[in-house]
């Protein structure tokens, strides 16, 4: 799951791409040496955007076409190395370009301006939440219209076009309009690069009449990138490493917790080290899961408050410190604001800055770094992981189905579990999916991606499109509950078109289950559809799609034999039908306390 742009450093080398090597000089490059042959004669502002795109290593670009892009796509198409997707809407198109990112490590859409632009806002968003360099590429007005007092189509009836791009202000690291070929190599190198040193989504926008003519600055092959490296500041790290190994060093039961910025401070591999080095027990947050091997001999599972996996929770908050790498604490990672922890047992290590309880601060340190140099300063100390093994009573299995029972979710899951292997990926939409996917034991190499900062209802469809296409070697489960469904179930579409072999099991319980559980009430219920006969439609005899409804484990196990099996090359469909009350006890205990969260009334003025 963690995938970087450089040397490969990850929990789960099967799962990442590596993009760039490390000259001579020190430097990292960013793109592989493109060997496409070239032709000066199309040494167009298209052609440099669409070689660029490969160099970074994105192959797929997914889109929405419109008038103003229209030209653009035409070049894109025309680069040998790039192959263009066209998705049924911006907004899908934007969640797969977010999960490619997630495997590629770099991510690419295109759509029209402001109506296509607001369109995929909300995914971009989604993307600068989870830290993803997605490149957000917009068709935009003729080059002459600036600066007129013309009122454009797609606009909303005002002679100003930066509506759309102060919009994306706020969700991207770098806005570039390019509006004038003078400039546009310049400002299109600066977008993409950036996004790559910041891991966060980038905003271009090309006016229309632009990509098709040649340029003196697109005459030759783009340079590949050469980014230098993030160094640390040599006598902040020595500072922060000495302050931090007395602090652990004198602990009687210290743990380490992963955090989701593990991923963009590509320290995954580093954090691994240290937990060897030192032997603490070691657990995740939530939102890591996938990041740290779960194979680990110190592994102790999820550490997410109340709704910890078993035992984990008693381990962590007894210790007496902890080190937390790159952790966000909101209020779902924290079930309400609910955690048992102190600040001053804790060091907390974002990716260039390091914290030690209520003391010294360390900035300009990178985690990775950080990790390096503290694994070889800290004595070995098993307490807690000892206390956990103490502790640890095995999970008990579900209740054994009776004949044609209706099916249960923790049977479903209890099946689901028996599927994952190295070649597979589990996607995990919003919802109790996260709950019940939290609880599977996760092989080595098989990846996880689920979107908890920014938690948008539908993410999964888009997000499993643009996974599956950036690692068509694995096989993509996605775990979709049918509220989060009918949001984006449009692209199920694309994935046919694309030939992608994904297991979708749809759980059809009747309406926006979370919700439910933090405040119920008549908006959460939601019309039933025949989401079986929805996805025929689509598939409509063109490409492979098997679908079926099980409603019992007899028909489950029928079902999943199939889809790995006689349909293992097809799309698989599999809508399964429980109780609108069959949820795990863990979202039950989350919710109630995320709802008291939400109900705490104003502080007196």
């Amino acid at each position: 799951m963690d995938t970087k742009i450089g040397s490969v450093d990850s929990a789960n080398s099967a799962m990442c791409t590596d993009v760039c090597s490390l000259p001579t000089n020190g430097a990292v490059s960013l793109v592989q040496n493109s060997a496409l042959p070239f032709n000066s004669a199309e040494a167009t502002l298209g052609r440099h955007l669409a070689r660029r795109l490969v160099q970074v290593g994105v192959s797929d670009v997914f889109s929405v076409p419109g008038d103003f892009n229209l030209t653009l796509l035409d070049h894109l198409i025309a680069e040998p190395g790039l192959n263009l997707i066209g998705c049924c809407n911006e907004l899908n198109a934007g969640y797969a370009a977010d999960g490619y990112a997630r495997a590629r490590g770099v991510g690419a859409c295109v759509v029209t301006f402001t109506v296509g632009g607001l369109s995929v806002l909300n995914a971009i968003a989604g993307a600068y939440s989870e830290n993803l360099p997605v490149i957000c590429i917009v068709g935009g007005p003729n080059s002459n219209d600036y600066g007129t007092n013309r009122i454009l189509h797609h606009t909303i009836g005002l002679p100003d076009f930066t509506q759309e791009h102060r919009c994306f202000q706020t969700v991207t690291c770098y806005q570039a309009v390019v509006n004038n070929l003078e400039d546009a190599h310049e400002l299109i190198d600066t977008a993409i690069s950036t996004a790559l040193k910041e891991s966060k989504p980038v905003y271009i926008s090309v006016s229309c009449n632009l990509p098709a003519i040649p340029h003196p600055t697109f005459s030759r092959e783009p340079v590949p990138f050469m980014l230098s490296p993030k160094v640390s500041n040599k006598m902040g790290l020595e500072a922060a490493v000495e302050a931090a190994a007395e602090f652990l060093n004198k602990a009687v039961k210290p743990v380490m917790v992963g955090g989701p910025k593990l991923r963009v401070a590509k320290a995954c591999g580093a954090f691994v080290e240290l937990a060897d080095a030192c032997g603490y027990a070691l657990a995740v947050m939530p939102s890591a899961k996938g990041l740290v091997p779960e194979h680990h001999p110190h592994f102790i599972g999820t550490y997410w408050g109340a709704v910890s996996t078993a035992f984990c929770a008693e381990i962590v908050e007894s210790a007496d410190a902890y080190l937390f790498a790159g952790p966000i604490f909101n209020d779902y990672s924290s079930v309400g604001y609910s955690l048992l922890l102190k600040k001053e047992k804790a060091i907390i290590v974002q990716p260039d800055r390091v914290t030690i309880a209520n003391g010294p601060a360390f900035g300009c340190v990178l985690m990775k770094d950080f990790f390096v140099a503290l694994a070889k300063r800290l004595k070995r100390n098993m307490t807690a992981y000892e206390n956990y093994h103490r502790i640890y009573v095995p999970e008990g299995h579900p209740l054994k189905s009776e004949p044609k029972e209706p099916l249960r979710v923790n049977v479903l899951f209890q099946h689901i579990q028996k599927m994952l292997s190295s070649e597979t990926a589990v996607i995990a939409e919003t919802g109790d999916s996260w709950f019940n996917c939290q609880k599977l034991k996760l092989p080595p190499a098989c990846g996880y991606e689920f979107q908890m900062q920014y938690g948008s209802i539908g993410w999964s469809v888009g997000a499993t499109l643009g996974y599956a296409q950036a690692v068509p070697e694995k096989r993509v489960i996605a775990c979709i509950g049918d509220g989060s469904f009918q949001v984006t179930a449009q692209d199920v579409s694309t994935m046919i078109r694309c030939g992608q072999k994904t297991i979708i099991f749809l759980i059809n319980n009747g309406g926006y289950t979370i919700e439910v559980e933090i405040h119920d009430g008549p908006y959460n219920v939601i019309k039933n559809w025949n989401y079986t006969a929805l996805v025929d439609a689509i598939h409509n005899g063109e490409g492979n799609c098997y679908t079926t409804k099980v409603r019992c484990e007899e028909d489950l196990v029928e079902a999943i034999e199939t889809a790995t099996g006689d349909k293992k090359d097809c799309l698989c469909f599999i809508e399964v039908i429980v109780h609108k009350d069959d949820t795990s006890k863990e979202l039950l205990e989350w919710g109630s306390r995320v709802s008291a969260a939400n109900s705490r009334p104003p502080n007196p003025q």
